[in-house]
């Protein structure tokens, strides 16, 4: 039987919103842990990473990247966490917590493949570094710094560089990239698929052809979710909200592809806040997409 280790990070220092903090206790009320047993698998919910409280969190003043230490603390004991249940076999599933979180993720992921493919679904590209960042919020950086792009403290995590090759990443649902971002895009040729690509080619087309493109070239695929990703009329409850994003439904069809696939090695669900939400729904959602990414079925 498929063993899954449940991780959760009460991250909210890569922004300025609190209470996505929450978002792995939300996640855990919706169900997730009684959802993926109920489907076969066995389940270890390994608790949480220790955060430091964010009231408690000095920025550093040579740089202008919001709480800078902390998120690398914390990205470093993450990152630790999964090797460890990388090693033991286990299926990492990581429950966020900002996106800043996938720094720690992909660190202790990567160390087990030669080539990790990534898909990052996501209205956002997250590829800002310190220079180009219009915030200096971290959860905007994780791409970047996982490429080896922007400030050492980020880019060494687990003292190696790069996590992931540009050539190994497809963006799905992207409809909001910072100018520096779309350069970065450009010049390194990384596969994206925004909004426009899925309006016109539907989300099985494009499913198909990032399991096609990532399969030929990887030994494992890291599923990186945001889930701002979908429209906030399904997702509401998230930090930065863009309208015209994908379906509830577009998402179930990605997941249950992927599933069928064969290909996710590890995931992370991110960006959940319930004080931003309605009645827990984006949470609720968050489960309901596991629940088609490992496999289940209506018949």
């Amino acid at each position: 039987m498929k063993k899954i280790s449940i991780i959760g990070v009460p991250m909210d220092l890569g922004q300025t919103r609190r209470g996505v903090d929450m978002g792995p206790s939300a996640i855990r009320y919706a169900g997730v842990v009684e959802r993926i047993e109920s489907i076969g698998y066995h389940v270890q919910d390994e608790g949480n990473i220790e955060i430091a409280p964010a009231e408690r969190v000095h920025s550093d003043s040579k740089t202008n990247l919001k709480n800078l230490s902390a998120v690398a603390d914390a990205s470093e004991r993450l990152a630790s966490k999964v090797h460890e249940v990388v090693t033991q076999d286990h299926f990492p599933l990581v429950l966020g917590g900002d996106h800043s979180i996938a720094i720690g993720t992909l660190a202790g992921v990567s160390k087990h493949y030669q080539n990790l493919g990534v898909i990052w679904y996501d209205a956002h590209g997250d590829l800002n570094t310190a220079d180009t960042s219009p915030s200096g919020n971290i959860h905007g950086m994780p791409l970047a710094a996982s490429l080896g792009i922007g400030h050492p403290t980020l880019t060494n995590i687990g003292d190696y560089t790069p996590k992931v090759k540009p050539e190994n990443i497809v963006i799905i649902g992207a409809r909001s990239l910072d100018e520096g971002e779309r350069e970065l895009i450009k010049e390194k040729g990384i596969r994206v698929y925004t909004m426009h690509e899925i309006d016109r080619l539907g989300m099985t087309k494009v499913m198909e052809e990032t399991i096609e493109y990532l399969r030929s070239k990887t030994d494992g695929v890291h599923l990186s979710l945001d889930l701002d990703g979908l429209d906030p009329h399904d997702a509401p409850g998230v930090g930065t909200p863009v309208i015209g994003g994908i379906s509830y439904r577009e998402s179930h069809l990605a997941m249950e592809m992927l599933a069928e696939s064969n290909l996710i090695t590890s995931a992370e669900f991110v960006e959940v806040n319930p004080i931003l939400d309605e009645r827990n729904k984006t949470a609720t959602v968050a489960v309901a997409l596991m629940g088609s990414l490992f496999g289940e079925k209506l018949l």
